[in-house]
């Protein structure tokens, strides 16, 4: 029931075969996922999901793959958390944080790269490569030595200490790059071929996007199937809030939600900020964003394959973009730690202050339902934080954390 009806160029409309691995459509759109939906709504009820599993592949019959075939580390289903407190600081009454540090991995990533490796596999690929940031990384490497595949991963050389260690071990094939992810992307484009490398970096496939999508899903069910005013999300690649729209639309069509779906907000850093600058422009697309910075290394993406269509999301639901400077990101991701026990990734802090400068700009009301994603765990992120609590070592073993050794 979950099998794809077709891949279909998000940019030209041409339709490609689903029962193969496929990149990218000639004329360089990303491929979408389509299927059968009313084939689908036929057969699958809201009342099925009383018994279904609490991870993303709860939604299986809307996913590319059969439940048996998944590749899965229990990915998904990740509490969305009422927060009254730091709502009360920011002047929002009804203010939720959906915490997608709680995956495997730590981050979002996990249901992207769940996705993606199971469909890898069931077509026959061996060797996977991306580039990453970071996080999309380590999720590959977990993933696809939970499926018995080679990952591949290139990094940029000043990437989080955390993901680094976690690409090791779990065995994949690291190598760092001076530069940032679209060098680390360019060096997969070279040598892919050569390599014979399936590249599996963002949108450059179809199903990614599936995984993400599961987000989306999980927000409506969690508020049985009302969707809210508001949705802040931390847009790098923007892969998750392209996803949430196409779920968002798919939902729809399954009869499971109204036809009022909430405003998409992409929030950026100041110092790399190609979506922002795209909708204050008003253009279809960005340009790569130079010199880009921030403590926020998942936001750090100077160019984004599908910048049209997370610029589509946010005007066709009448949301905006936004970004913040690096010092106010941090002292929110603090302030939300403080007031609510959730340590955030600096990319959830930058949610909490774009949606505090929205409301007291009146772009957002005081009642509205506001959803914030923070995408991962602040444990990833301790060089950033490290710049707020210095700690000095007496010796290397203080630096490592006090290993418990004989002294």
């Amino acid at each position: 029931m979950g099998k794809p009806s077709q891949l279909e160029c998000s940019r030209c409309g041409r339709a490609f075969d689903a029962n193969q691995a496929q990149n990218v459509c000639e004329c360089g759109g990303p491929l979408l996922v389509k299927y059968d939906l009313a084939n689908i709504a036929a057969a699958w009820k809201r009342s099925d999901l009383r018994d279904a599993l609490p991870s993303m592949w709860r939604y299986a019959p809307v996913l590319p793959a059969e439940l048996g075939e998944a590749i899965t580390l229990q990915e998904g289903w990740t509490p969305l958390m009422q927060a009254r407190a730091l709502g009360q600081g920011i002047g929002a009454e009804d203010l939720w944080i959906k915490d997608e540090g709680r995956n495997p991995t730590g981050s979002f990533k996990a249901r992207g790269l769940s996705c993606a490796v199971t469909m890898a596999k069931k077509f026959g690929v061996r060797k996977l490569a991306i580039p990453s940031a970071g996080n999309a990384a380590s999720a590959l490497a977990a993933y696809a030595a939970a499926g018995g595949l080679e990952a591949h991963i290139f990094m940029p050389r000043d990437v989080p200490q955390a993901n680094f260690i976690e690409c090791k071990s779990f065995g994949a094939n690291v190598t760092l790059i001076d530069g940032l992810i679209s060098d680390c992307a360019r060096v997969v484009a070279e040598r892919r071929e050569r390599e014979g490398w399936f590249d599996i970096s963002t949108l450059k496939e179809p199903y990614r996007i599936e995984g993400k999508k599961t987000m989306g899903y999980e927000v409506a069910e969690q508020f049985g199937w009302h969707l809210p005013d508001a949705i802040f999300y931390p847009c790098g690649g923007g892969v998750g809030l392209i996803g949430m729209w196409k779920a968002f639309a798919e939902l729809e069509e399954l009869g499971w939600v109204g036809n009022r779906r909430p405003k998409m907000i992409s929030v950026q850093a100041a110092g790399c900020q190609p979506i922002t600058r795209a909708f204050e422009e008003n253009t279809e697309a960005s340009v790569f964003w130079n010199d880009a910075h921030t403590v926020a290394s998942g936001l750090r993406v100077p160019k984004a394959l599908g910048d049209f269509l997370v610029l589509r999301a946010i005007r066709e639901s009448k949301g905006t973009a936004i970004s913040i400077a690096d010092e106010e990101i941090l002292d929110a991701t603090l302030e939300l730690a403080e007031r609510e026990g959730i340590f955030a990734a600096p990319e959830g802090g930058a949610c909490v202050a774009a949606a505090r400068r929205l409301l007291q700009t009146g772009f957002l009301k005081s009642q509205d339902r506001i959803v914030l994603f923070n995408t991962g765990s602040g444990l990833k992120y301790l060089e950033a934080f490290s710049t707020r609590f210095s700690r000095q070592g007496a010796s290397e073993q203080d630096k490592l954390g006090g290993l418990i050794t004989p002294r």
